[in-house]
């Protein structure tokens, strides 16, 4: 491995290769016990992308790893997934000698071709490539899925016949319904952490409707907005959803509403000029959207104040 350029990993065979393991039982399939992983043969930090998904629940690894917008300390259990194609930066430390613990599970994307997975696995925003942060898992929660994962390693170790992908597919759907639970439960207990996203993110709006940037770039998009958060869209879409109810885009469309109340009660500027003021280039668009979160055209809002 190099640490300039990212290693591009193309095979499930070649990874069992780089951390010195057996060639895997199946080309399109691994479950690997990381007791048996070793230590890379570079001190310097490592950039990897894999062309096929990655799924792993890694303890004691004593590594700090740069994925997306985030970096993450691995000394405690987290539970962790990657889509084909994504770069991560992994840098060990200095107890990178402790022997690590955990399973991990490599699954090409061909293993599931004709399959319902095939299409739903791209469902779980746990896979996107800026996730803000991996799943932390109480005791109870890692023996659940790592029961699945036992039974799957236990099927992957058999001879493979017909029946092994139905099998080792279900298992895994099974496993990707537990941990979308578990990740919307971090969602729900991690309250402070939450709400601090919340606040910068009414901060945020907040600031760009009261700035030239409305009128000279338009409304703000869910992309800039978490790009500006430093967590990626998929993420924040989730947890806004989660704590209330409402996506980002929607969140965005409250604030440009509040502000058009605003300029409706408190200017004597036309419906017009609110709605280029508003980053809007048709007065129809912005009647057609004032009217379906208020119930009333811009006009009729304006003149309830008569």
């Amino acid at each position: 491995m190099t640490s300039g350029q990212p290693n591009r990993i193309k095979t499930i065979t070649d990874y069992h290769r780089m951390l010195g393991l057996p060639n895997p039982e199946h080309p399109l399939i691994s479950v690997i016990n990381l007791e048996s992983f070793q230590r890379p043969v570079t001190d310097e930090p490592v950039s990897l992308i894999f062309d096929f998904y990655s799924i792993s629940l890694k303890k004691n690894f004593h590594l700090r790893m740069k994925y997306g917008q985030q970096s993450h300390d691995f000394d405690e259990g987290v539970f962790f997934c990657m889509a084909p194609g994504q770069v991560i930066t992994i840098e060990l430390n200095s107890d990178a000698l402790h022997r690590p613990s955990g399973w991990m599970i490599l699954v090409h994307p061909d293993f599931l071709w004709n399959t319902a997975l095939a299409k739903t696995i791209k469902k779980y925003e746990f896979f996107g490539y800026s996730v803000n942060e991996a799943l932390y898992l109480s005791d109870r929660e890692e023996g659940m899925i790592t029961g699945i994962v036992q039974y799957m390693e236990q099927e992957y170790n058999t001879n493979i016949d017909k029946f092994s992908q139905p099998v080792i597919i279900a298992q895994l759907e099974l496993l990707l319904t537990y941990a979308d639970r578990f990740y919307q439960r971090q969602f729900i207990t991690r309250q402070i952490s939450n709400h601090k996203i919340l606040d910068k993110l009414e901060t945020l709006l907040t600031g760009y409707f009261n700035s030239d940037d409305l009128l000279n770039n338009g409304l703000p998009t869910v992309h800039y907005v978490a790009e500006t958060l430093n967590v990626s869209p998929s993420y924040l879409s989730g947890l806004l959803k989660a704590l209330t109810g409402q996506s980002t885009q929607q969140h965005i469309h409250n604030k440009l509403i509040d502000k058009a109340k605003e300029l409706l009660s408190t200017t004597d500027l036309s419906v017009s000029e609110i709605a280029y003021a508003l980053g809007f280039e048709h007065l129809q668009s912005f009647s057609k959207l004032f009217k379906a979160k208020v119930n009333r055209s811009p006009l009729e809002f304006r003149q309830s104040f008569n």
